[in-house]
């Protein structure tokens, strides 16, 4: 296994004045993170970007436009992830919003069509006789089934934020910031903030039409969607997503979210007056992947367009039931994946610099969260691969990257130096996805080696812990705790605060199988706090001084009001 982890203290830059209302710790962790004035921090929805300045924004509106005014069938493709489920509903209750009186969605199975718009998902439509296809968070590597599409006389709107390849396909219209030639200024939007952007859009074409008396429609109602897709996607978090997401978020917190996502909140036994972005990323988030990951993610859809609160419950029960079928699978699969790698030579170098796992009972749908586990665990790129379906000769594989290795980048590489190696693939930096026949998984294996070693050198860099520095001793306080939780929102690029210090350890405790319960006592001075360290437990007691890198959070349990550390590592000081 890698080293652990080297904690890292962030720079900070010059910033302020701030109002007194802004405690120090605030307000330089807002500047290590690039805000470094109150303007920055406020997230006002007014300082939106404008959807004009998002490419080929006009020419969709114009599509839908028409599509409405003569009562055309809009079908929405989504996708089966978190963010392909909230674009879909956000496409479909956006519509039905402005006017449109036919629309209807599918959204493919990842074990019976795969991924996108594809010829074997377009022959399923047929029977609902669209005459637009709106792809959404998917479409701009789908080249087969754009053709197929537009072969059969339908309209096709693509809707994505994946990057594309050197050719794209022959859609009426394709939407996405990250064409070579859009000056959209942010590229980080999620599928569900692109259809979020053309809705706006349409709505503006609408009204310039006369369609509506006044501004028309709130399409406020569907921000709530966005946030949760946004934050389950990943995506980077930069100024326009943080408003993105803090207005849905805002929405959740005063009882306004849509009755599928207030079902799933209560499920999982959040506080809905206090929802953060990190509830939605491991509570939220998951319980509507786990939908396309194991079943149909259809499921998710309708829990997420269900207008009646008791069918919402019902629907958002099957999703947990689902996502804790997905927790033991992963589980196995993870598991498996270690015992596979136990096997590698180990030592300093020997491990490759990529790992390409697979076992032939793996499930597709969770690949993924097999190769970011262990990527955090070994800290360097992983990707994992199941069969398509059970006994097929065609791999799904998911990856994930590290820091300093772009990953579509280097699987187009490998595509580029060996033709026909790859069926398909596309993806981000940090997340791909791929497909390959079994038989040309040791030839690929080689190949991504051979890239990643040119990039990163036969041993990927070590992983580093950033850190917001030390907190003295009158800053580990609910309120501070309370501010932090609330001043993001954090995530994916503007990461929750993280702390370190020296600590002894006044008393510790196992707590199940895996975790340690901690009182730690900051060297720097003031009272012991309860601590808690999951997956902490090593099989002996710890050290009675500790290094800790922790977040600070506010604890509730059995109604006490009360602070505690949420330890992210945790070793003997370097220095006596």
């Amino acid at each position: 296994m890698s080293p652990a982890p080297r904690i890292v203290r962030r720079e900070v830059p010059a910033h302020g004045p701030w109002p007194e209302s802004v405690p120090a710790v605030l307000q330089r962790v807002y500047a290590a993170r690039g805000v470094t004035s109150p303007e920055q921090a406020e997230l006002k929805l007014a300082r939106l970007l404008s959807p004009d300045a998002l490419g080929r924004v006009g020419q969709a509106a114009e599509l839908l436009a028409g599509a409405i005014a003569d009562d055309r069938h809009i079908v929405v493709v989504g996708d089966f992830d978190c963010d392909g489920a909230t674009g879909t509903a956000v496409a479909v209750r956006g519509l039905r919003l402005l006017g449109a009186r036919r629309v209807s969605y599918q959204v493919p199975h990842r074990v019976t069509h795969g991924y996108g718009l594809t010829p074997g998902l377009v022959d399923d439509l047929v029977a609902l006789a669209p005459d637009l296809v709106l792809t959404v968070d998917s479409g701009i590597a789908c080249h087969a089934g754009v053709a197929a599409a537009r072969a059969r006389g339908w309209k096709v709107l693509v809707t994505d934020h994946h990057l594309p390849g050197e050719a794209l396909p022959d859609a009426d219209v394709i939407v996405d910031p990250n064409l070579g030639d859009d000056a959209f200024p942010s590229k980080a939007l999620a599928g569900v903030g692109v259809v979020f952007y053309v809705l706006l859009a349409l709505r503006r074409r609408l009204r310039e039409a006369g369609a509506f008396e006044g501004p028309g429609p709130d399409l406020s109602v569907l921000l709530d969607l966005v946030a949760v897709g946004t934050v389950a996607d990943l995506v980077p978090l930069d100024y326009n997503n943080r408003l993105l997401v803090a207005a849905g978020l805002r929405r959740l917190r005063q009882g306004q979210g849509q009755p599928g996502l207030r079902a799933l909140v209560e499920l999982a036994k959040r506080d809905e007056a206090s929802l953060t972005a990190a509830d939605i990323g491991f509570a939220i988030g998951p319980r509507l992947n786990a939908a396309g990951r194991l079943e149909d993610m259809a499921l998710g859809i309708e829990c997420l367009l269900c207008d009646d609160p008791a069918r919402a419950r019902e629907l958002a029960a099957v999703l947990d039931r689902i996502n804790a079928e997905r927790k033991d699978v992963q589980q196995q699969m993870v598991d498996a994946a270690e015992a596979l790698v136990e096997r590698l030579p180990m030592g300093e170098g020997a491990l490759p610099p990529v790992l390409c796992l697979y076992e032939p009972d793996w499930h597709p749908g969770v690949v993924g969260l097999v190769a970011s586990k262990l990527k955090d665990r070994l800290h360097r790129p992983v990707l994992a691969f199941a069969p398509a379906e059970p006994g097929s000769a065609l791999l799904k594989g998911s990856a994930r990257s590290v820091p300093g290795l772009h990953l579509r980048d280097a699987l187009a590489l490998v595509d580029a130096r060996h033709p026909g190696l790859v069926e398909r693939f596309g993806g981000h930096a940090m997340a791909a996805g791929l497909s390959l026949d079994a038989g040309r998984l040791p030839a690929f294996r080689a190949a991504i080696e051979a890239v990643v070693s040119e990039w990163l050198g036969p041993v990927p860099p070590g992983a580093e812990l950033a850190s917001d520095g030390e907190l003295g001793p009158g800053d580990i306080t609910r309120a501070l705790a309370d501010q932090l939780r609330l001043a993001g929102p954090w995530g994916q690029g503007f990461p929750e605060p993280v702390f370190d210090g020296v600590f002894k350890v006044a008393g510790w405790r196992r707590v199940g199988e895996r975790h340690l319960k901690l009182d730690l006592v900051p060297e720097a001075g003031g009272a012991a706090v309860p601590a808690i360290h999951f997956g902490g437990w090593t099989g002996s007691a710890p050290p009675p001084r500790v290094h800790v890198a922790f977040q600070l959070e506010p604890d509730d349990w059995n109604g006490r009001r009360s602070v505690q550390l949420l330890v992210r590592h945790l070793a003997p000081p370097t220095l006596p």
